[in-house]
């Protein structure tokens, strides 16, 4: 049997009934159509008065998201590159500087030359930094005792003494002048560090880290900083933080250079190290 095709009626409930509800029709498309175009212009970005400044504005946009994204991925890879450049420039130019000091450290007291801090690097990943020791053998066991008699700096995160008993006369020297954190470029060569970053975070301190100065952690540890060239020791804890978060915030590697050609008059003078 061959199959019937019936016709498609239209919907009478929807057809206009006289000439009124006919004229009602007309204005309501009329008015949908004048929203959807009012809506549209409201969208649609504003017209160039040429076709050259047009090309002009899509190719400045086009630009500053381009810059954008490179920002995002060169930042690191410079970032490394530089730390690269200053750890090996840094051990190869204080090579007989740091073999006159592991004599000097050697021939005080036949103790061990380097002393490995446990440290909390970059999100609150735990590394060895290495330091030329400056305090006599055994030291860390009277740290608790040290610091249950009183900290210079108050109620600070961080434990400084200005006379601390445990350090050696030649470790006066290397503190003064800084030359104890001289074998820290090694932990930048091989990635725990950076040439600028918050300084080191120690492992008896980490644990009592608001989350608010955890944020430091979002960053490497680094040799220097901002406020190791304003005034190290003799900056408070709170102060030390948020110069540190004011680093990351606009962290280049101009700022870098800036602050590490800064560093050596700070060492030099040896304002607040003890």
């Amino acid at each position: 049997m061959t199959a019937t095709c019936f016709p498609t009626l239209p919907d009478v409930a929807s057809q206009p009934t006289n000439a009124t509800d006919m004229n009602r029709g007309v204005e309501h498309d009329d008015t949908t159509r004048r929203v959807r175009e009012s809506r549209a212009f409201r969208l649609r970005e504003p017209k160039c008065s040429s076709k050259v400044r047009c090309g002009r504005r899509k190719l400045a946009r086009g630009w500053l998201l381009t810059r954008q994204r490179l920002r995002l991925v060169a930042a690191p890879t410079s970032k490394r590159a530089l730390d690269l450049v200053g750890s090996i420039a840094g051990l190869l130019l204080f090579a007989p500087i740091m073999l006159v000091i592991a004599l000097l450290i050697k021939a005080t007291d036949r103790g061990p030359i380097l002393y490995y801090s446990a440290r909390i690097g970059r999100h609150g990943r735990a590394y060895l930094m290495p330091k030329f020791r400056s305090m006599f053998v055994g030291a860390k066991s009277h740290w608790h005792a040290l610091k249950d008699e009183g900290n210079d700096l108050g109620s600070s995160v961080t434990f400084k003494r200005r006379s601390d008993p445990r350090v050696t006369w030649i470790g006066r020297i290397l503190r003064r002048t800084s030359l104890d954190e001289l074998p820290q470029f090694w932990s930048v060569l091989i990635g725990d560090m950076s040439m600028v970053g918050p300084r080191p975070t120690l492992e008896e301190e980490f644990p009592i880290y608001t989350s608010y100065a955890r944020q430091r952690l979002l960053m490497k540890p680094g040799i220097t900083c901002t406020w190791q060239v304003e005034g190290r020791g003799d900056i408070p804890f709170d102060r030390q933080l948020e110069m540190d978060l004011e680093y990351y915030q606009r962290m280049s590697i101009a700022t870098d250079l800036s602050l590490i050609a800064r560093t050596i008059p700070a060492v030099v003078t040896g304002k607040g190290a003890y």
